[in-house]
């Protein structure tokens, strides 16, 4: 039987790291986007490398998967609310505590995370 207490602990510090950091990104993309207001800079054609455009669109790829990683952490929650946390969404069948120290947030079984839905 998986201690959910000990996984609701390590989810809910994974879950304040991503809204930290999704503030972070969020801060990050409204200061890049107010510089990109304030410059008459040719985002294509800047000599200097990183150009904002880029900046932006990597903040706003890791804000996505930040995103992402708070839905899947939120509803790994819900499984230990509802008492079917630990188990394979699809077969049923006890994830490994291994696999939940690695990915606590993960609904399946090893054989059913690789897509096999035999």
């Amino acid at each position: 039987m998986v201690d959910a207490q000990r996984f609701r602990v390590l989810l809910e510090e994974e879950r304040n790291r991503k809204l930290e950091l999704l503030t972070a990104l969020g801060s990050d993309i409204t200061s890049v986007s107010l510089a990109r207001q304030d410059s008459n800079v040719d985002d294509e054609h800047d000599p200097e490398g990183s150009t904002i455009a880029f900046e932006l669109s990597q903040a706003s790829a890791l804000m996505g998967q930040s995103r992402m990683g708070l839905e899947q952490i939120e509803a790994a929650l819900a499984r230990i609310a509802d008492g079917t946390y630990g188990r394979c969404e699809v077969c049923g069948v006890a994830i490994p505590e291994g696999r939940l120290e690695a990915r606590p947030w993960t609904p399946f079984c090893v054989q059913h995370a690789s897509g096999k839905r035999d």
